[in-house]
């Protein structure tokens, strides 16, 4: 073997050891040994990742939106139940309350059950309003059909005093806004 020949016969294992020789990179940034293709495929990978915590983590904000309109929801329901729940009693209540009145109003007043029918009236009433339930006595005030049950009318004392309630005959109640029981009264004409 010839010196050129073992001269030729390094340069292929040296050129096989090494990899092809570099030459130029092609235009559209595709190169075997430089890694140029490795740096975009990189960025996208972060793109995603990006991308997709993005959507998780809107999607975590709408979940605890959500939630939160939730428990707000869940509580006002409760609590219009226990409104409800309460304006059930007390109508079934009412009637007991409007009998026990009835009875003060026409019992001697030296009758000792007297003042056990009182008492007893007191507390229904002091139980009523631990719940919210309160009654209402429009005397002098104008009729309003929303509040007031008008079952009989008189005439007006004075011509100024035409549409108010001369009389009331049974008391509302109300828990809040919401009318109960309005009250029965009698309307000026």
């Amino acid at each position: 073997m010839s010196d050129q020949d073992a001269s030729a016969g390094r340069e292929e294992t040296i050129a096989a050891a090494t990899g092809p020789a570099s030459g130029p990179v092609p235009a559209d940034g595709a190169g075997a040994a430089t890694g140029t293709d490795e740096r975009p495929v990189a960025q996208d990978a972060d793109v995603d990742v990006a991308a997709q915590r993005d959507e998780y983590l809107a999607l975590a904000q709408r979940t605890q939106a959500d939630f939160e309109n939730y428990k707000r929801r869940v509580s006002r329901d409760l609590q219009g139940a226990r409104q409800r729940g309460g304006a059930e009693l007390a109508r079934e209540l009412l009637p007991a309350l409007d009998n026990l009145d009835r009875a003060i109003d026409h019992a001697d007043q030296d009758d000792p059950l007297l003042t056990g029918v009182r008492l007893v009236r007191e507390e229904l009433v002091a139980a009523l309003g631990r719940a919210g339930i309160v009654a209402f006595s429009p005397l002098g005030e104008q009729f309003d059909p929303t509040l007031h049950e008008a079952v009989a009318t008189a005439p007006a004392p004075d011509p100024g005093a035409s549409g108010t309630v001369l009389d009331v005959y049974q008391s509302g109640y109300r828990s809040g806004e919401v009318v109960i029981r309005p009250a029965r009264v009698v309307v000026a004409a």
